[in-house]
């Protein structure tokens, strides 16, 4: 009897795979960033076709409590044929919607899908440089492989996989990872996992005001966060989101994703370096998220000299861009009450070539959490990461309802190495991922410390976080690496050595007398069928 075939079920990594395997046999696909663009181009049509349609749906169904038919073609006319939507969907001319798209012949969709992007670019001015001209008629696919990819893309939905997700930045992540970018080095590109966004999101609390992100990538931070704003407060109207990210196709990039979810937004003009030519200049955040590019070369030049970023500091090393970081989101917070939490990779925490301004920001008590993350959270890199906390007010007051004491000169220390027990399967490197409990933990160890009546001076626990006076970092040579502070307990100090030697000695005596009678008994069948044993 013929076995059953498995049901199959739809997911998202094999239509991506598919995809990626058409694009790699298409003639005339292009370069890796041409292939990308290509698919990040169609799954944005696609998004914002479907949140269009269900758009009309909805508004058929008012119009149906009201008790007007919508398939008047009064009714029609009047609300239908040219809508207004209220919750940041987009309104689609006939030639841009993916109805129309997907019912293209297979000969004429390159050019449909241009039409299609010029018509959204030319009635909205936020997306206006999200699309490079011809982006599908100078590929200019073959037929049946335009149509093939259309028709998989085709099949990716929110009903189907989550309204929730950063589905733009999930295609994107995998796209790094399938066309095998270097992300490890510094020209790589990254993704931060949602885990990751959370994490920062849940400990700073960006639930209004102004948040930026200095090299925004596809705009994952900002999506994140307004989920975030969403289940905590309910009105993503509250934050306004300001960012700059070098690369113009992942600018582009954020640019769609950022409009699809209807948040408001400022990514500037351009796409250009954030060192180099601050498009945000003069401005003040009330909360910074970001996930710069580790460990970066290649980030100076001469006309960086004496800027004003780290004129009361010193001018960072010009081999690594990391307190480069550092001092730029320390120059765009908020003065008063501006906080940041970012990434940067461990090795920042103790360089020696930094020393100088590591030292005085401690002095000046802007650092106030470091928190070392599990190794394997990143798909793009498996470098060891920190997450830093700065705050331009430790002396307490109000924040979010909460009531806060005076932190000055204290900084916390966490280390979260060893929360490595949520594995992600299916990918092909080793991954993990911190869920909801794990990220609930550290937000509340971090809040805690910072609440009133907490007694800084014996704040910790043993391997997992510390609070420490900056006397104690004065004399541990401004060193923020966690190992220096947190106490670690040599376990092996814990084993009772006489009984364990004991125990080991008892099990091999045991090993040995089974050896000896398994020689027994085989030397005495051999005797038995008459041959003896040498």
């Amino acid at each position: 009897m013929p076995k059953k075939k498995a049901e199959e079920t739809l997911n998202l990594d094999a239509i991506l795979f598919k995809c990626r395997d058409i694009l790699r046999a298409a003639r005339n696909s292009g370069s890796f960033f041409e292939k990308r663009d290509m698919m990040l181009t169609l799954v944005f049509l696609r998004f914002i076709g479907e949140k269009f349609e269900d758009g009309i749906e909805n508004l058929r169904n008012e119009l149906v409590k009201q008790g007007l038919d919508p398939d008047d073609p009064d009714i029609k006319a009047a609300f239908l044929d040219d809508p207004t939507f209220t919750d940041g969907t987009y309104n689609l001319l006939p030639e841009a919607r993916w109805s129309t798209i997907i019912n293209t012949a297979a000969p004429n969709l390159n050019v449909a899908l241009d039409t299609a992007l010029s018509s959204i670019a030319a009635n909205d001015s936020q997306l206006k440089g999200c699309f490079v001209k011809g982006t599908f008629t100078t590929r200019n696919l073959a037929p049946n492989d335009i149509k093939k990819l259309v028709d998989e893309v085709n099949k990716i939905s929110h009903k189907t996989f989550g309204e929730e997700k950063d589905l733009i930045g999930r295609v994107y992540e995998y796209f790094l990872k399938e066309f095998a970018v270097n992300a490890t080095k510094e020209e790589g590109e990254y993704y931060t996992p949602h885990d990751v966004v959370e994490l920062i999101a849940t400990m700073i609390e960006p639930f209004d005001g102004t948040l930026y992100d200095p090299c925004c990538g596809s705009g994952g931070m900002f999506i994140q966060s307004a989920e975030l704003v969403k289940a905590k407060r309910g009105d993503i109207s509250r934050i306004n989101v300001y960012g700059q990210e070098k690369e113009p196709a992942t600018y582009r990039l954020a640019k769609m994703n950022l409009a699809l979810r209807g948040i408001s937004h400022h990514l500037g003009d351009e796409a250009d370096s954030s060192f180099t030519h601050d498009l945000h200049k003069g401005l003040y955040f009330n909360y910074i998220m970001a996930n710069p590019p580790f460990n970066l070369k290649g980030w100076f030049n001469d006309n960086l000299k004496g800027d004003p970023r780290w004129t009361d500091y010193e001018t960072p090393p010009e081999s690594n861009a990391n307190y480069a970081w550092i001092l730029h989101i320390l120059s765009h917070l908020k003065p008063l009450d501006g906080v940041a939490g970012f990434l940067l990779a461990n090795g920042a925490l103790g360089d020696s070539d930094t020393l100088a301004i590591r030292k005085k920001l401690i002095e000046n008590d802007k650092v106030e959490a470091i928190i070392i993350l599990p190794r394997e959270l990143f798909i793009t890199t498996d470098i060891s990461v920190t997450l830093w906390v700065l705050n331009q007010n430790k002396k307490g007051g109000d924040y979010h309802g909460r009531a806060l004491r005076n932190r000055e000169h204290e900084i916390l220390f966490m280390d979260l190495r060893t929360w490595t027990e949520n594995p992600v399967k299916g990918e092909n490197k080793k991954k993990v991922r911190l869920d909801a409990d794990q990220i609930k933990r550290a937000a509340d160890i971090y809040h805690t410390w910072q609440a009133e009546g907490t007694d800084g001076t014996h704040y910790e626990v043993p391997e997992l976080y510390r609070s420490v006076g900056m006397t104690e970092i004065e004399r541990n040579g401004w060193s923020l690496i966690p190992s220096k502070y947190i106490e670690f307990i040599d376990h092996d100090l814990e084993i009772d050595f006489p009984a364990e030697m004991q125990r080991i000695q008892a099990e091999m005596r045991d090993v040995i007398a089974q050896e000896k009678q398994s020689q027994k008994m085989l030397e005495d069948a051999f005797r038995g069928i008459g041959y003896g044993i040498d």
